[in-house]
């Protein structure tokens, strides 16, 4: 069995990617500003980095960080290519070259750093996971009134299910852009908004409202689906009902 390196590894994510990894049979190192013995952070580097990735079989690279992104990516690329690890995993998101977020950019940015680093890489693309929508739809509820984004769909997936899929790759040798993931539904922010109420047993009036600007326009026009990719298995009812006990 491999050893294999996760950052983020106390995350949504990388969590579970711990668990499935350690569950077929490898060693796991789990890298994260706040968990021993590879507690780094990785906006800083240091010699406790090359530490985590020294003799290490794959990277999985789950670090999901909202500020120094970028400069994250530069260090772990540079210790993963002094320790000479013969794997780098990157975990990125669908339509992240199509709609014009800024983190989105950023996002790119890393995947192209990874690309043209010269170490052998595999790179998959997700939809957004239920827990974000979760997150959103919770904002989202605190007024009175809900306002919702008028004809912006989603495709939502179970973290779980991205989780298998990586282990299955960072055991397997560097495959190059994989085929995305997505939800097995395309549903719009009201009907996301809907299953909510009704799993949490809250009541708000819902209003659908019009957003201006070229994101929301490629929003609109289903910058973040995947409809050929619907391979995930659990509809974000489901998902609310785990969560809800409902």
């Amino acid at each position: 069995m491999s050893t294999i390196l996760v950052t983020g590894g106390t995350g949504t994510l990388g969590r579970p990617v711990c668990e499935r990894l350690r569950a077929d049979g490898h060693e796991v190192r789990v890298l994260s500003r706040h968990s021993p013995p590879f507690a780094v952070d990785l906006r800083k580097g240091g010699p406790l980095l090359d530490r985590a990735v020294a003799g290490a079989d794959a990277v999985v690279h789950c670090s999901n960080i909202r500020r120094g992104d970028k400069e994250a990516a530069r260090l772990l690329i540079e210790a993963v290519r002094r320790a000479g690890v013969p794997h780098l995993l990157y975990i990125s998101i669908v339509g992240i070259d199509r709609v014009p977020l800024g983190y989105f950019r950023t996002k790119y940015a890393v995947e192209r750093m990874i690309q043209g680093s010269g170490i052998p890489w595999t790179l998959l693309r997700a939809t957004q996971f239920h827990d974000l929508a979760l997150q959103l739809l919770q904002v989202l509820v605190k007024p009175p009134v809900m306002l919702l984004p008028k004809e912006v769909r989603s495709q939502p997936m179970e973290v779980t299910e991205a989780a298998a899929r990586l282990a299955e790759l960072a055991a397997g040798p560097p495959a190059g852009r994989v085929e995305d993931m997505a939800g097995p539904e395309i549903l719009t922010f009201d009907e996301l908004a809907r299953a909510y109420l009704r799993a949490s047993g809250r009541r708000r009036r819902r209003v659908e409202v019009p957003l201006p600007g070229r994101v929301y326009r490629e929003l609109r026009r289903g910058g973040l689906l995947a409809p050929d990719r619907a391979v995930g298995r659990v509809t974000f009812e489901e998902f609310l009902a785990r969560r809800f006990g409902s």
